[in-house]
């Protein structure tokens, strides 16, 4: 007797699939989140810090620190395995991390100006 086949799986389709990454995220934040940033000019002024219309790369480190501050619980500047995402993984300094950022801020710094412009910070990864 030859071996029963398993039975196909079905893949939703892609409109499937956003809608429901759609209603997840809608469920996971809270309404009127603090954080919750609606445009790009928006976003810059959250992260301006001195008002000048750009943000500089201690400012952006400043404003994406924010995760880190929060995970790193026992206020050691390292995030252990169990402080990190899905609680395991290899520690991670605040150097590293913010060594990472700064790689992240000159990619996305398009015109080398040094500062990052709200199309800039909207833009997609480099």
């Amino acid at each position: 007797m030859p071996a029963s086949r398993p039975a196909a799986i079905q893949v939703p389709g892609r409109r499937l699939v956003r809608r429901l990454c759609v209603c997840v995220v809608a469920i996971a934040l809270p309404a009127g989140a603090p954080a919750q940033v609606t445009g790009g000019n928006e976003y810059l002024q959250r992260m301006d810090r001195d008002g000048d219309g750009r943000v500089g790369l201690e400012e952006y480190l400043a404003w994406m620190s924010y995760g880190f501050d929060q995970r790193d619980r026992n206020g050691d500047g390292v995030l252990d395995g169990d402080e990190l995402l899905g609680g395991r993984g290899q520690p991670v300094t605040r150097l590293q991390h913010r060594a990472a950022l700064a790689e992240r801020f000159h990619r996305q710094d398009a015109d080398g100006d040094g500062y990052l412009s709200a199309r800039e910070l909207l833009a997609p990864p480099r």
